[in-house]
């Protein structure tokens, strides 16, 4: 009788730990940051490395729910009008009497509500691809803010909301703190879990896992409403930030946050990548926009210099791809005889 092996993962050669993408991520880290601290001799001191990443980590909630969604092979457009009708609705409900704790509650709630919807539409709706779904919803819900507040700003925050932006535990910022332990729960669950090696089998193929017994549309549910509570977490810290918020806050947070998973070498084609590539892209994206800040340079200039390193991010791993045939990040299997 024929001996049968199964080879769960491939074995790692020098050479594929020498061409991993992370590599290239941090020596462009290492590049912005020279390159930042030729522009102003005091750029190299703490303060710089833990107050500056106070202005983008509530954005960087989004990045690994999002890297969920895109190894898939999905995509969600809504969650910048998740984040505007969550806070929308916790600003007006705590100015007509709700407690502030309540009332963050029920920006949780609302957040995570809409974040479900998303993923049961996906699920009963399957001929309809994610990027028609959450475009319907993003006009959905940001429309409902529009409706409850118009064009009209709300906040009169109590003092102590700030904190959650603005905050500091010893030295280290709050928001920092809450990032770094929502990084190690989806480093765990996305890559030390059933649910995160269900993930990509669903991704590389949604097909032969729902014959697999994968229960794919439990998936897509779960991972959207994933989605949504961490939205719901992002406008609690965006909304302490500005201290108020409006109809038309976070606009653009999804586009931003696409490229933060792309450029970190997760794949759109799904069932591909790892979390630290996003984590490091990131503080990429986070202190080019700093750097540019100190050299007076626009906004614009920014997009296009994003815009250029996702086409070459989307090309070399293309290239890298297509000629191993090997998925970054995710184990495969192979059946000997």
């Amino acid at each position: 009788m024929s001996e049968r092996t199964l080879e769960i993962e491939k074995p790692r050669s020098l050479k594929d730990f020498s061409f991993q993408w992370e590599w290239f991520l941090i020596a462009l880290f290492v590049i912005i940051n020279i390159v930042n601290s030729l522009l102003t001799p005091y750029y190299f001191t703490a303060d710089t490395f833990l107050s500056t990443p106070m202005n983008f980590l509530d954005k960087a909630f989004l990045v690994y729910p999002m890297m969920m969604v895109i190894v898939l092979g999905n995509i969600d457009v809504s969650v910048g009008s998740i984040i505007a009708l969550s806070s929308v609705i916790m600003a007006v409900s705590y100015n007509a009497g709700l407690s502030m704790p309540l009332a963050m509650v029920l920006c949780l709630v609302v957040s995570t509500s809409c974040g479900f919807l998303n993923g049961f539409l996906q699920a009963k709706f399957r001929e309809l691809s994610s990027t028609i779904i959450t475009i319907s919803t993003q006009i959905i819900y940001r429309g409902i803010a529009y409706i409850i507040l118009e064009d009209k700003a709300a906040g009169k925050f109590p003092t102590w909301f700030s904190f959650l932006g603005w905050g500091y535990v010893g030295k280290v910022p709050f928001i920092m703190i809450v990032f770094i332990v929502f990084t190690i729960f989806f480093a765990i669950l996305i890559h030390k879990t059933r649910f995160g090696r269900q993930l990509f089998a669903m991704g590389n193929n949604s097909t032969a896992s729902r014959y697999s017994g994968i229960k794919t549309e439990n998936m897509l549910i779960s991972v959207s409403t994933i989605m949504g509570f961490m939205a719901g977490i992002t406008a609690l810290f965006l909304t302490s930030r500005m201290g108020s918020t409006r109809p038309n806050v976070a606009t653009g947070y999804e586009l931003d946050v696409i490229a933060m998973v792309v450029l970190g070498g997760v794949s759109t084609s799904g069932g591909k990548g790892r979390i630290t590539g996003p984590l490091l892209s990131i503080f990429i994206i986070g202190f080019l926009n700093y750097g540019l800040g100190l050299f007076n340079i626009s906004a614009q200039v920014l997009l296009i210099i994003i815009g250029a390193l996702l086409i070459v991010a989307v090309m070399l791993q293309n290239l890298r791809f297509d000629k191993s045939g090997q998925k970054s990040g995710a184990k495969h299997s192979q059946l000997k005889r």
